[in-house]
């Protein structure tokens, strides 16, 4: 387990709801709309991702400038970005969050796009620090090339192909619109220059015990099985992919600079779900208001000590954009 030593007055945002607990057998996930329910009324409407930096300012110039993110909340001390529909990644500022700066940085975020020879082009003119070069290879599963981030965060721009390995992912990402910049927002990214999911790496030591953890608990519905590395469906544009630590970009570390969250609009059905479920420990013992944030938090770990979070967003200052870019998650269902 994690370092539990950071107090809870630490807990800031928290954005994304996911379900978890012993699913029943009538209990398979379905998509409906731009949610998805996991188990019978509960729903997950996005997937997130909070990453924490001592440099905040420098890691949000990166991510908007550069990426060309769109920015839906800023509460000063973090900021959201909007990725594709109901995929996200917030940033924080170290100082207030529930990890340092220093944590190793064990995660990952792949960036799905059908445009990646484009995407390589401008991301080369741009100057950023190439993790590992592009490399397509005719037949393969997917390819992809990594960049690091302003403080050492890898973001895998990736292209899934047809593919035996993938065939029941890529229906799911067909079916898949892709976000383009927002106009007159400053960003650098060409406007034709989209991504339509993501999917959030994580590293184990036991790929096999986080797959069953994330599909028995959660409910989650495993959509490609590469052996060394599960993906799993978690929001309609957002997926979760346990990574064996000994063949993956990352090995296995006690503490993760990370935390996952997932967003729901029926945060104290999730609680009660798993409030009691051994696998899946609590941090805060119950659903606590972060005022700051206009969100109703609560946060727990996996089995390999990832942090992860529970929120359900309200009508505050600050949250405006967020909730409509939200809102037809909600609608939809």
């Amino acid at each position: 387990m994690p370092s539990k030593t950071r107090p809870l007055t630490a807990i800031i945002i928290s954005f994304f709801l996911v379900g978890c607990g012993q699913p029943a057998r009538d209990a398979t996930p379905t998509r409906k709309g731009s949610s998805m329910e996991v188990f019978k009324g509960r729903s997950v409407i996005a997937t997130n991702a909070f990453f924490y930096y001592a440099d905040l300012q420098a890691a949000w110039q990166f991510y908007g400038e550069v990426l060309g993110l769109e920015t839906v909340a800023d509460y000063g001390f973090a900021k959201i970005m909007r990725i594709a529909a109901t995929s996200y990644l917030t940033l924080v500022d170290a100082e207030h969050g529930m990890h340092t700066a220093d944590e190793p940085k064990t995660v990952a975020i792949a960036l799905i796009t059908d445009q990646l020879d484009e995407w390589y082009d401008y991301v080369v003119t741009q100057g950023v620090d190439m993790k590992y070069g592009y490399n397509p290879k005719p037949g393969s599963a997917h390819d992809g090339f990594v960049v690091v981030d302003p403080e050492g965060y890898y973001l895998e721009f990736e292209r899934f192909n047809h593919h035996p390995e993938n065939e029941r992912l890529m229906p799911i990402l067909d079916a898949l619109e892709s976000v383009y910049p927002e106009t007159g927002t400053g960003t650098r990214r060409p406007s034709g220059l989209g991504f339509k999911a993501t999917v959030l790496w994580l590293y184990t030591n036991d790929v096999e015990a986080m797959r069953e953890f994330y599909e028995t608990v959660f409910g989650f519905e495993l959509v490609a099985d590469q052996g060394w590395a599960k993906i799993l469906a978690t929001s309609p544009t957002g997926f979760i992919g346990p990574v064996d630590g000994a063949r993956g970009m990352h090995s296995w570390t006690e503490k993760k600079g990370v935390t996952v969250s997932f967003i729901t609009d029926d945060i104290d059905a999730w609680f009660e779900h798993l409030k009691d479920r051994p696998a899946f420990e609590l941090r805060t013992p119950e659903v606590i208001e972060e005022s700051r944030a206009g969100a109703r938090v609560f946060v727990g770990y996996d089995p390999d000590g990832y942090f992860v979070e529970f929120d359900e967003f309200f009508r505050a200052d600050g949250n405006e954009r967020l909730i409509e870019s939200l809102s037809s998650s909600i609608a939809a269902r």
